[in-house]
This record gives structure tokens, sequence and C-alpha cells, in this order.
């Protein structure tokens, strides 16, 4: 689990792909600072287990599932990637609950500056958008992120100049791939309303509940 708060840039060292697969070796500092065989780290938003360990890059599998459904299969050497290691209980949730199981690749279609400020439109697909909504939350890339505002098959967020100098996202111009995960809470909200109550009868949670009791 992730809040996507990126805490380091890293810079992928050297990619080994197989028939179905890939290995990654990524040179870093921060996020390996307490890091063990067996570790998560999020790579570009996407939960990776550190198969092989030295004191400034890791080594993770990166299986036929995750290059489908990532971008991380297009990664050359020396792309720049965004790092986070995974939550401890007691840190502060700074981003939001971010899983690091991707729901979808998206494209950046437009860039523009606004003051200091650069909004990005992202075209996205249907298993993405389903769970966007203005104003709530959207991992790009691993980076939590808030919807500024939505179209059928987009949807624009706002990149202070922090942001841009920390994280990837900055680098990317039109036309590039990103990867995006949903909010999670909105998955299992999708699942209890289709899923039906013990007597097999409709579940009870529906549009009017939610908006019934604030949460729309």
């Amino acid at each position: 689990m992730f809040t996507g708060i990126v805490e380091e840039l890293g810079t992928l060292k050297e990619i080994k792909r197989g028939a179905a697969s890939a290995q990654l070796t990524i040179r870093a500092e921060k996020v390996l600072e307490d890091a063990r065989i067996g570790d998560s780290i999020a790579v570009n938003g996407v939960c990776l287990t550190v198969v092989h360990l030295l004191p400034q890059e890791f080594t993770v599998d990166v299986m036929a599932e995750t290059l489908s459904k990532t971008n991380l299969g297009a990664l050359n050497s020396g792309d720049r990637v965004n790092l986070e290691r995974a939550l401890r209980l007691g840190d502060r949730l700074g981003g939001h609950i971010v899983s690091g199981h991707i729901d979808g690749v998206g494209t950046i279609t437009r860039l523009e500056k606004h003051d200091i400020a650069t909004l990005i439109t992202i075209r996205a697909p249907h298993e993405v958008m389903r769970y966007i909504i203005k104003k709530g939350s959207v991992a790009i890339d691993g980076i939590s992120l808030t919807v500024v505002d939505l179209q059928a098959d987009s949807f624009q967020v706002s990149l202070i100049p922090h942001t841009a100098h920390a994280t990837a996202l900055g680098l990317k111009k039109a036309g590039a791939s990103v990867n995006l995960e949903g909010d999670v809470i909105g998955k299992y909200i999708e699942r209890l309303a289709a899923f039906p109550d013990s007597s097999g009868g409709e579940s009870k949670i529906s549009l009017s509940f939610l908006a019934e009791h604030g949460f729309v």
C-alpha cells in the first residue's frame, strides 16, 4: 500500500527483456535507506518486489500481466522513474490510498501553462474513467493528484512546480503514456452496489442510499 507521494526520482540502469517478462535494475538512494530483499517499491505507480539489492541500486521482476497492463515495458535505459516505498503504519497519509495495481494506461494529449501550474489532459480507457470524479483522487505514474475536470474519455489534473520538478511526470510531453490507478474506495463502492444481499435480493447500497448519507 502506498500514498502517491513520490519519494525519489530513480534512473533505470538496465532492462532485461524475456519472452514474456522483464527485469529492471534501477539506481536510487532514498528508497534504499532501509530496503530489504522482498520489500515492495512502487515504480511509476506499479507495486514491485525487490529481488536483488546493492547500496545504490535494486532489481525487480516484471511479469507478463504487469507488462500488458502498464507502460513499464516501454521504458529504456536512462529513463527516470517515480519511486515510493510502501506505507508504514503511523506515517502521514499525504496523498490518498494507492494499491500499486494499475487499472489502465492513459495518454497525455495536452499540456497548458496556467501561471505557475501546468494543466495536463489525459485520455483514459473506460476501465479507468469509471472511477474518475471531479475533485476526486487519481494516481498517475504513482503520483497522487486531484482531478480538476473530466469529459467522457479524458480528465485534467493540475501540476504544481514542485511536483513537476520532483517527479518524472514533469518530463513528459504530449503523446507520452502514463500508468493510471483509480481511487480504491470507488471500486469497493461499485462492488458493494452490485453485490446482492444475504437473501439474494438487490444490494442496499445504491446511488440514492449514498446520496442520503452524504457520500455523493
